[in-house]
């Protein structure tokens, strides 16, 4: 028996010993991940589980195919009345089938049946939430109140995982403006960025659109188009390419903190300035917040020339991470458990020994869970996009959906603190200390953390067992 607990104490070990050493691997520019911590985070970390689902980069990663398949567009319209379909990031294997969200942070939902709170207090960082199922060109709409306040930043993304991006943005310091912006790849080009006008958008529910086509994004607010942007208008006579978000993007909802003390000076000055915690909105309901009702997600089909060999799943086929070398397959998309990875869907967990002990006494168990050994991204650093800046540190924590709530004072604001209400979803954790000032918000450095605490936790259950 001694013998059969030390062999699983010693798998788990070698588990938590290969995830605690490439706890510090980057990937990125010239830098791909090593073959035992495969997959390439959005943020640039190595690692497996979570890191090779939604937002795994296949450009950096160890090879194209160490990213997990990506769920294909589901055309379907979210109104937030509940919590249902959204599932925390530290439970989400990859089933788009059986979640519709993927969330980090403590989102919350209204007594009433909605709206859906995004929420920000000092500690908790933020709130973000990205969609299951991906998109390839489609019309998405957001119907949603933003924050406000100096630092403030509430945004509605498209986001690949080569980073191919379309942006709104909202300054809770500038509530007449929404801003828009598109990136290729995470290029930093500050000059494509446009304010859109707007009555309050704190107060105000309006409607936001983005209507994205192989040959053109449309940006509108309440059924009136105020932007376009044409893919031939994007061509770059340096690369020899457009520089055009054509890649298959998730939908992202976020609330974050840009003006944090610790962020980068060029981020804190397009955000408005350092965020005030001591503000009206933190002093009446402990938390910033933004109010999200509903999106609408319609498909459109692939690009005329896509290689379709099924309906499942997008995957890579090339480096060049454009258009061309994307395939709509039938390759599924649910990992085994946290250890899996693209080219190891299967990989399970150690399974669990029990031993008998006397009355009285205590036994540590072998059974390793999720969220003891896997390694999920923390999103750290300003934004969910690539034209954030991520640096400092950030993890994730553990918990299951649940029935957090809120009331909607008179004033249109949350009567109820979110203390002593909120579930947590998922752990989310956002601040730049790269100290790097470029550009408005700054070149998109990156960083994140995986569990160690969890980490250690497992590796107490391993020395329990070989003590026994």
């Amino acid at each position: 028996m001694v013998r059969i607990v030390n062999s699983v104490a010693l798998a788990v070990l070698a588990a938590c010993t290969a995830l605690a050493q490439n706890s510090g691997v980057k990937c990125g520019a010239g830098s791909n991940c090593p073959a035992n911590a495969p997959c390439c985070s959005q943020y640039g970390d190595c690692g497996v589980g979570a890191y090779c689902l939604g937002g795994c980069d296949p450009l950096h990663s160890n090879s194209l195919d160490s990213c997990v398949p990506a769920p294909t567009c589901k055309s379907q319209d979210y109104k937030f009345n509940s919590l249902d379909g959204i599932t925390s990031n530290t439970k989400y294997l990859g089933d788009a089938s059986k979640s519709n969200w993927v969330a980090s942070g403590t989102p919350l939902i209204q007594d009433n049946g909605g709206p859906l709170v995004l929420n920000m207090n000092e500690t908790n960082g933020g709130t973000l939430l990205a969609s299951a199922s991906y998109v390839w060109y489609g019309k998405v709409s957001a119907k949603l109140r933003t924050s406000r306040g100096k630092g403030v930043v509430t945004a509605f993304i498209l986001l690949s995982d080569v980073k191919d991006e379309i942006d709104f943005e909202f300054v809770g310091a500038d509530l007449l403006n929404a801003q828009s912006n598109y990136y290729f790849q995470g290029i930093t080009n500050y000059d494509q960025g446009k304010n859109l006008s707007i009555s309050d958008t704190y107060n105000n529910e309006h409607t936001y659109e983005i209507d994205w086509t192989p040959e053109k994004i449309t940006w509108s607010i309440d059924g009136k188009q105020l932007r376009s942007q044409t893919k031939a208008e994007t061509w770059n006579a340096t690369s020899n390419q457009y520089h055009y978000p054509q890649t298959p993007a998730r939908v992202q909802l976020s609330l974050w903190p840009a003006g944090g003390a610790s962020n980068a000076k060029g981020t804190v000055d397009w955000a408005g300035g350092q965020i005030d915690w001591n503000s009206q909105d933190m002093q009446k309901y402990h938390y910033y917040y933004a109010l999200v009702s509903d999106v609408n997600v319609q498909c459109y089909n692939p690009p005329s020339g896509a290689n379709v060999s099924g309906k499942t799943s997008y995957v890579y086929t090339g480096p060049a991470g454009t258009n061309d070398t994307v395939s709509t397959t039938d390759k599924q998309t649910v990992l085994k458990s946290f250890l899996g990875t693209g080219t190891n869907m299967s990989a399970e967990l150690p399974s669990p020994v029990s031993s008998t002990k006397p009355s009285g006494t205590s036994s540590t168990s072998a059974a390793a869970t999720s969220s003891e050994i896997a390694v999920i991204p923390g999103l750290s650093g300003a934004g969910t996009g690539s034209n954030g800046l991520r640096g400092g540190s950030g993890n994730a924590g553990a918990g299951g959906a649940g029935s957090g709530s809120g009331n909607l004072g008179s004033d249109g604001g949350i009567s109820s603190a979110p203390a002593s209400t909120a579930s947590t979803i998922g752990g989310f954790s956002q601040g730049n200390k790269a100290g790097n000032t470029q550009g408005k918000s700054g070149a998109p450095v990156k960083n994140e953390r995986v569990l160690q605490g969890s980490l250690f936790a497992g590796l107490v259950a391993v020395v329990g067992l070989l003590a026994l």
